[in-house]
Parts: structure tokens; C-alpha cells; sequence
């Protein structure tokens, strides 16, 4: 149980850090909107990829290191077989080749749960960062000769003035 906590709080820290610096330092990218918003979304995956690794760090000590816990069906022998249980696991994919036995099963639960909140909270963050750089995208793009750009009202919902080409 101690573990599990220990890992949810050091993954939260992770991605919290990584959304945070990331926000912080967006505006000062001196690229295009649609850079920033393909940085926001390359330094989520940084983060929940440092993640899926403090998970497999902690099976990898747990299960191999300390014999706390193990796994049954296709063999759990080395760090890459704990990193691809952790990828699997966190994703909330579960294949099922390799299940966790006795302490294994907690920590398994606790980061499928995890990674399903580490995940809405990125896209999240996401959605804000491209609805905040989606209409400078707009503005930046070239126009073609002749071409004139009408404004329609803000949005209900975003408050944004969109436009129109």
C-alpha cells in the first residue's frame, strides 16, 4: 500500500511538473501557434512517459530486486519486461500475457486508475493550450491573393472571435 502511494504521488509530481513548466514557458517559444501546441502535446508524452518508468522502476525493485511481488503467465525476468507491464498497464490497455500476483495486483490497480486520470488531466491541458494557439494558427496562416478574412461574433462557449476565411 505504502508503495502505491508513494508512486501515485511521485507521478502526479512528474506530469504536474512537466504541464506546469510547460505552461509556464509556451508563451516564449519563439515558434508558430502550431509548434506550441505540438510542444504541449510532445511534452505530455515526456511526462507520462517518465511515468510509465517510476511504475516500472517500482516493479522492477518490488518483483525482481526485493521477490515482494510477481507476476504469472509469459515470464516477468528483467526491466524491459516490467517497462512493457507498465505501458500496458497504465495505458489501461491490459493485454493479460502477464499478471501481477500478490502485492503486484495493488500496484497494477492503482496505476491503471492513475494513468486513466494522468491521461484526462493532459488532454485537458491540451485542449486548453490548443484553444488558446487554434485561432493565433489561423491569423498567421498565408493568404492567397485576394482572399479576405470575415470576423463572426465570439463563440458562446469559448469566447473566441473566430474567423472565417
Amino acid at each position: 500500500m505504502a508503495t502505491s502511494v508513494v508512486l501515485v504521488v511521485t507521478t502526479i509530481l512528474i506530469v504536474y511538473e512537466t504541464l506546469r513548466l510547460t505552461s509556464n514557458h509556451l508563451a516564449d517559444l519563439p515558434v508558430p501557434p502550431r509548434m506550441r501546441i505540438i510542444a504541449v502535446v510532445l511534452a505530455a508524452f515526456v511526462g507520462h512517459t517518465a511515468a510509465v518508468w517510476t511504475y516500472a522502476l517500482g516493479y522492477w525493485a518490488l518483483s525482481l530486486k526485493l521477490q515482494v511481488g510477481s507476476f504469472a503467465g509469459l515470464p516477468v525476468e528483467s526491466f524491459q519486461d516490467c517497462l512493457y507491464f507498465s505501458v500496458v498497464t497504465y495505458t489501461s490497455l491490459g493485454f493479460g500475457d502477464q499478471i501481477p500476483v500478490a502485492h503486484a495486483r495493488l500496484i497494477a490497480g492503482v496505476e491503471a486508475l492513475n494513468g486513466l486520470l494522468l491521461i484526462g488531466w493532459t488532454a485537458s491541458f491540451t485542449y486548453l493550450a490548443m484553444e488558446r494557439y487554434w485561432p493565433l494558427h489561423a491569423r498567421t496562416a498565408p493568404r492567397k491573393k485576394g482572399e479576405t478574412r470575415r470576423s463572426i461574433p465570439r463563440s458562446a462557449s469559448t469566447g473566441i472571435r473566430q474567423t472565417l476565411p
